[in-house]
């Protein structure tokens, strides 16, 4: 689909500052009744994961695992009321660090939030885009998440409610998984796969490029041991626009689904001419942060959806406004994360269970991290995710274990 300049602004919300949706002002005007309470201070724990299996973006140079950093945040009100947020930096994914995250957050997002409505999580993300300017696109979106994260967990909250409600949303069963598969070589794909089918999931997500014919062989037998599942590619941008071309009717022909993410955002012609090839549907996923992006890719024909992540897009407001705008453009929207841990995957069940999504989802936190910071750690049964329907995220953090975790990390990195 191809949008005219005046759709695109309209899908948008029409300018700077409506850009993330009526929805998301709602939600800020239904809690500036609460009361006078502000923000009082904000607080960043870095901490890792340990890890199970193996990963391609969590190794070191010489193949060692890294752990999965993260931060979580804290944001406390003068009522002392708290909610929780997490960020997820993953170096080889994106731009930020745990360092980049904890210090922007410390030192830049921080001092310019205290003091203000908790509430106004709009005017929030006003103020966050102010301290640290966009390049491209929204600066910073996995730090600033962490704050909106923990903003929507407070109004939740403070009004007693789960996040969805603030939404006016239906609650949700539980959400299908996608068992991803990232193999060093074709050996290794019939374990990998054994080892997802063992722990009740019948779905999966692979890991391609640059390799065609790898890629091609991996996907025939992945799909030959799970025929009835549903088979997703992600190139995560490391194809070539020809190579790209090449790959996708082959990866049709074994099977796939959906293609996501195979060349650089910044290959506009090369995703264009895939959308014309039509062989598969295509998948943005790294290049769109910012609902005005998305509008703008919609518009030069790129792309037939997206696989979202809210910890991409700065967090759940303008997650939450691309998912509107896709559904409103008649395009796809699939549910993916960033090996969420936590209260960043609590966050993504909310949003992906608040719109109804059906396919299965490419959450693998659970797959992959051998730890949790939660009284209650969300666990997948028969390859499949309640939605935690409390008030706010819906999960309850284990603060002594965070603080501790935090502080063996300052340990070991001084």
């Amino acid at each position: 689909m191809c949008l005219s300049r005046r759709a695109a602004l309209a899908l948008v919300g029409g300018g700077a500052s409506g850009l993330l949706g009526q929805g998301a002002l709602a939600l800020g005007s239904e809690n500036q009744g609460a009361g006078s309470s502000r923000i009082d201070r904000i607080e960043a724990f870095p901490l890792r994961y340990p890890m199970r299996g193996r990963f391609k973006f969590f190794e070191g140079p010489d193949g060692s695992p890294t752990g999965r950093a993260s931060v979580l945040v804290k944001v406390t009100d003068t009522d002392g009321r708290a909610g929780w947020g997490q960020s997820v930096p993953i170096p080889k994914w994106s731009y930020e660090t745990l360092e980049t995250v904890t210090a922007t957050i410390r030192h830049y997002l921080a001092p310019e939030l205290v003091g203000r409505d908790p509430a106004d999580i709009t005017g929030a993300h006003e103020l966050m885009n102010r301290s640290i300017a966009p390049g491209f696109s929204t600066g910073q979106p996995i730090a600033k998440a962490g704050i909106d994260l923990a903003l929507h967990d407070l109004a939740g909250r403070r009004a007693g409610k789960p996040v969805r409600a603030l939404w006016g949303r239906p609650a949700s069963a539980p959400l299908a998984l996608s068992w991803t598969v990232n193999p060093r070589t074709l050996d290794e794909i019939d374990g990998l796969v054994d080892e997802g089918k063992k722990r009740g999931y019948r779905h999966f997500n692979v890991k391609v490029a640059p390799d065609v014919a790898f890629d091609v062989a991996l996907c025939r037998r992945v799909r030959a041991l799970a025929p009835d599942g549903f088979l997703w590619a992600d190139a995560n941008g490391g194809y070539e626009p020809e190579a790209a071309l090449a790959a996708a009717p082959k990866l049709a022909d074994a099977g796939v689904a959906v293609f996501e993410q195979p060349l650089r955002p910044n290959r506009i012609a090369g995703y264009q001419a895939l959308r014309k090839q039509r062989a598969l549907p295509i998948l943005m996923d790294e290049g769109v942060v910012s609902p005005i992006e998305l509008a703008e890719f919609i518009q030069l024909g790129m792309l037939d959806g997206v696989a979202m992540k809210p910890a991409r897009c700065g967090g759940l407001l303008a997650a939450k406004r691309q998912i509107e705008m896709l559904q409103e453009a008649g395009l796809m929207w699939l549910g993916s994360g960033l090996t969420d841990p936590d209260v960043s995957l609590a966050a993504t069940l909310a949003l992906y269970g608040a719109f109804g999504q059906e396919r299965p989802c490419a959450l693998n936190g659970p797959q992959f991290l051998a730890a949790s910071f939660l009284r209650a750690p969300l666990v997948p049964k028969a390859g499949t995710l309640a939605v935690p329907d409390g008030p706010g995220l819906g999960v309850e953090v284990d603060e002594a274990a965070v603080r501790a975790a935090a502080a063996r990390e300052a340990l070991g990195a001084a």
